[in-house]
Formats: C-alpha cells, sequence, structure tokens
C-alpha cells in the first residue's frame, strides 16, 4: 500500500545522508525548470512497479530541464577538460515509493558527453542518451539559448530563457518547493525487476521568475507522451548548486 508523503518526508530527504559518502562530486548551472500539467493516469501507467505518481493539489506534473553540467568528478578526483563540462537536458516526473519517500523519475537524459551516457547507463541505472548539444550565455541580461538533438533524432529542441525578478529559495509547501526540491532519484532494472534509489545533498535552490522566449515539447513526444500544444504552464529559472551524489541502492535489500 503506498503511503503519500507528509511535510516532514519532503523536508527530511533534503538533509545529507547520514554515515555515508558521496561518489561524485557536480555542479548543476543555469537550469530551466519547464512544467507541463499531465493527467496523473498518463504519468502513473508508464512508471515501474513500487512507485507512484506525486501530485500538487491534485495535479501531476512532467518537466523539462536543460542546464550545464559542470566540474563532474569522482569524489577522490579533479575534474578533467572536455570530460567533466557537458550540458544535459531531462525530462521528469515526481513520484513517491512504498514508504512515501518523495523523489525523481526520469524518462530520458540527453548529453553531449559520450563517456557520461555510458557510466550513468551503467552504475544509475538512468535512461541516458548522447546527444548533440549547444548553450551560450549573454551576461548582460543572463538569457540562456541552448539546443539540443538526439543522435539519429531529425529534430532539434531549442529554449531560450532568462530570470526576472528576486532570486529566493523555495517556501515548504509551495509548488516551486514540490517541482524544485528533490533529493532522491529512482532508478528500475527490468531485467532483474530492481527499483533504486539515489540521494543527492546540495543547499536548496536559489529559484528566479523566468522569460522563456523559446520552447518546444518535443522531447516530451519522444518519451511517449502527447504534445500539450501550449506554453509550459509553470517556469523558473535558477543560476545553480554543488550537489554530492550518492551511490545506487537497492530498495528490497
Amino acid at each position: 500500500m503506498m503511503i503519500n508523503p507528509t511535510d516532514e518526508q519532503r523536508l527530511a530527504v533534503r538533509r545529507r545522508p547520514g554515515g555515508r559518502s558521496a561518489v561524485m562530486k557536480q555542479a548543476w548551472r543555469n537550469l530551466a525548470f519547464l512544467h507541463w500539467r499531465v493527467p496523473a493516469a498518463a504519468i502513473q501507467r508508464t512508471l515501474p512497479p513500487g512507485l507512484n505518481v506525486d501530485m500538487f493539489d491534485d495535479t501531476a506534473y512532467i518537466g523539462i530541464v536543460p542546464f550545464y553540467m559542470r566540474r563532474i568528478r569522482p569524489r577522490f578526483l579533479p575534474p578533467v577538460p572536455g570530460l567533466s563540462w557537458f550540458l544535459e537536458t531531462n525530462v521528469r516526473t515526481y513520484v513517491y515509493d512504498q514508504n512515501g519517500v518523495p523523489g525523481v523519475w526520469f524518462y530520458s537524459l540527453d548529453c553531449n558527453q559520450w563517456l557520461a551516457v555510458k557510466i550513468a547507463r551503467r552504475f544509475f541505472k538512468l535512461p541516458y542518451f548522447h546527444a548533440k548539444m549547444t548553450a551560450n550565455r549573454l551576461t548582460k541580461n543572463v538569457t540562456v539559448t541552448y539546443q539540443t538533438q538526439r543522435k539519429d533524432d531529425t529534430s532539434a529542441s531549442q529554449f531560450v530563457y532568462r530570470g526576472i525578478g528576486p532570486i529566493a529559495v523555495a517556501k515548504p509547501g509551495s509548488l516551486e518547493y514540490f517541482l524544485a526540491e528533490r533529493y532522491v532519484l529512482f532508478a528500475y532494472s527490468a531485467e532483474t525487476n530492481t527499483l533504486f534509489n539515489g540521494r543527492v545533498y546540495h543547499t536548496p535552490y536559489p529559484l528566479q521568475s523566468a522569460e522563456l522566449q523559446t520552447w518546444d515539447a518535443h522531447l516530451l513526444v519522444l518519451n511517449g507522451f502527447d504534445d500539450p500544444a501550449r506554453p509550459p504552464d509553470h517556469v523558473l529559472v535558477s543560476p545553480g548548486v554543488s550537489v554530492d551524489v550518492f551511490a545506487l541502492e537497492n530498495q528490497s535489500a
């Protein structure tokens, strides 16, 4: 039986895991959080056993998140030029497990670093795809122009976004907190019918309202969802955070 996450559980997962050392260090920069409202049933039927769609005010969301990956490295090694800096765009939704632990379910993660794709697929059981990606950041008005095209796909996605207004952390219980403050990822192995969870730790996101000049939903369609045929229902940006990543754990262990 599934247990809905409590407010305490939503706050608890952002604490650093005790008694464990991170396996990787990362920095996530210049993120855009683009979210559409989606029928909960459309999401639930895509989830593996053991996960349930998480909702805010009885509404489910699916998101596209383009951003810069910076200084990616194992905990005990320095970053490597040419390998530790790349781009990533993920398609995600929000879930909780049978114990009420809230987290993220990734449908896809596109990346322009082939080695990162191989490592993430092998060690983190995540659906990474190699893509051609470019991004430019205009410092005068902090506008990001971001383009991604998955290998063997004929269509490219482009996003142009910039922050507007004050920067602040999300208030617990708000929609912004629900969409951005996620510290657990879930992964699934169909071969062994095993559900895994992975923890990350970072300070709360500094978040800002956004002006979204260009967008498309092609990545949603690639993941089997209908084109919403409308702009995102909610948009945020963040300058980013530094992140500690912990090893996956078997949920049934």
